[in-house]
C-alpha cells in the first residue's frame, strides 16, 4: 500500500510529532511505501511583513499547499492520504484536492481544534465548552488562542468556513479519535458518527518493564498552566520532606514554578529541564509513579502510555481522556482536578503503600501489552485503511 502522511509541526515539539514519526516508521517497517508531506510553523518566522498579513487567509486556505499537494498526488498516485495536522501552514486546502484526485482521506484528531480554536476546551484554568454550546465567536471575544482576539478570529474563521463548506462532513472519509471520550465529544458536536473509529497512541520500541518498585514521583511534560503544576506544588507543600519529585520538561511557566519552590523552601523537588527521549524513559522506569495533574481534557498523553510500558502507575486528574485511560485503583489513582488537598491525600497514600503501587504498576504493564504495542497499533491501522478504501470504492459511481 502507498500512503501519504501529512503533518504540520508546531513551533514547540509535542506528542503529535512523536505519533507521526512512530506511525511512519511502523508502516515502513511493515513494507508499505510511505511518502511524507510536512510543513512547520517555524516557517512563519521567515515570512515577510506582507506574508504575515496573509496568515489569516492562509489559515483558511493555503494556495501553495493546494497546488503543491495536487502535484504530489499526481506524481505519487497514493492509495490513501493520512493527515495528522494541517494547522497552520498546510491548511485544510489539501482535502478538496484529495477529493478532486479521487484519493480517500483519514484524519487523526490529536486535539479538539475542530471544535475549539484554542484546541483545549480550557479558559482561565477551567474547562470551557462555550464554542460547542453557543458559538465559535465566544472564543474570539475571550481571545482564547494565544491570548489574542485577531489570532483567535483567524482560527474561528477557518473552522466556520469549512463547516459551512462541508469540509468536515464530506471531504474526510475516516476520523481517528484517540479515546472514546474524544469520539463522543466530536459526535455530540455534530460530526458524522459513522466515520469515527478509536485508535489509541502506542509505544515503540518497548522500553521493558522496570524490575523494582521505583523511588520518588515524576512529572513529564510542558511546563504551562494547563498542565496543573501549581496544583501539584500546592499538594507537595503538604507532604513530608522525604517525598521526592522530579519535573522533566520546559515551558513558559518554568521560571514561575522554580521561584515558587524556592520561595517555599521545598528541597524535595528537582527541575531537570528537557531531556532526551531515552533519558526520560529511564527516569520513568526508576520512578515509583508518574503524576499528571492536567486541568484540560488532554488528547492521549504519550507519557501515560510510556509509563504503562515501563510498569509505572499514574496518578492523574479525574478528567477527560486521563480518567478513561487510567483505571482508578488498578493502574493508578484519580484525584479531583485542580484540588491540591485531594491530590496530596492520593500522593501521601501512594508513598505510604509501595506494595499496592507496585501491583498497580504490574497492571499498567499488562494494559500496555494488551492495547498499546506496535503490533496492536498496526492491526488497528490496517483495519482502518482497508475499511476506508472499501467504503470509498463503494461510494464511487459505477
Amino acid at each position: 500500500m502507498k500512503i501519504i502522511l501529512v503533518h504540520n509541526t508546531y513551533q514547540q515539539p509535542g506528542g503529535e510529532d512523536v505519533v507521526f514519526e512512530q506511525e511512519r516508521r511502523l508502516l515502513e517497517q511493515m513494507g508499505h511505501t510511505v511518502v511524507t508531506y510536512c510543513r512547520s510553523n517555524h516557517e512563519i518566522e521567515e515570512l515577510t511583513t506582507i506574508g504575515r498579513t496573509t496568515l489569516v487567509l492562509r489559515t483558511v486556505w493555503a494556495s501553495d499547499t493546494h497546488r503543491d499537494f495536487g502535484a504530489l498526488l499526481v506524481r505519487e498516485n497514493p492509495d490513501l492520504v493520512h493527515v495528522h495536522n494541517t494547522f497552520i501552514m498546510v491548511s485544510p486546502s489539501i482535502y478538496s484536492v484529495c477529493r478532486k484526485h479521487g484519493v480517500p482521506v483519514v484524519l487523526t484528531l490529536h486535539n479538539f481544534r475542530l471544535l475549539c480554536p484554542a484546541a483545549q476546551f480550557l479558559r482561565d484554568g477551567k474547562i470551557c465548552e462555550d464554542c460547542v454550546d453557543h458559538s465559535l465567536w465566544r472564543s474570539v471575544w475571550h481571545g482564547c488562542y494565544r491570548d489574542s482576539r485577531p489570532a483567535t478570529a483567524s482560527v474561528a474563521l477557518m473552522l466556520a468556513w469549512h463547516r459551512r463548506s462541508g469540509t468536515w462532513d464530506e471531504l474526510i472519509d475516516r476520523y481517528i479519535a484517540l479515546t472514546d471520550f474524544a469520539r463522543n465529544k466530536f459526535i455530540a458536536s455534530g460530526f458524522p458518527a459513522d466515520k469515527f473509529v478509536v485508535k489509541p497512541n502506542f509505544v515503540d520500541p518497548d522500553p521493558g518493564a522496570k524490575q523494582g518498585p521505583g523511588e520518588g514521583a515524576l512529572f513529564v511534560g510542558r511546563l504551562s498552566k494547563e498542565k496543573g503544576l501549581l496544583t501539584l506544588l500546592d499538594a507537595w507543600k503538604q507532604l513530608p520532606t522525604e517525598c521526592s519529585l522530579q519535573i522533566i520538561g520546559d515551558g513558559p511557566q518554568r521560571e514561575e514554578l522554580e521561584q515558587e519552590v524556592q520561595r517555599c523552601g521545598i528541597s524535595s523537588i528537582q527541575f531537570r529541564g528537557r531531556l532526551s527521549h531515552s533519558e526520560t524513559l529511564a527516569a520513568i522506569r526508576i520512578s515509583r509513579f508518574l503524576v499528571l495533574p492536567s486541568q484540560w481534557y488532554e488528547g492521549f498523553p504519550m507519557t501515560i502510555a510510556e509509563s504503562f510500558a515501563c510498569g509505572t502507575p499514574v496518578i492523574c486528574s479525574k478528567l477527560g481522556a486521563m480518567e478513561e485511560i487510567v483505571a482508578d485503583s488498578r493502574t493508578g489513582l484519580h484525584f479531583v482536578p485542580g484540588n491540591p488537598e485531594d491530590l496530596a491525600r492520593k500522593l501521601a497514600w501512594a508513598f505510604a503503600h509501595p506494595s499496592e503501587i507496585a501491583a498497580m504498576g504490574r497492571a499498567a504493564r499488562a494494559e500496555y501489552e494488551a492495547h498499546y504495542t506496535s503490533q496492536s497499533a498496526y492491526r488497528q491501522l490496517m483495519d482502518i485503511y482497508e475499511q476506508t478504501l472499501a467504503a470509498y470504492a463503494y461510494l464511487q459511481p459505477a
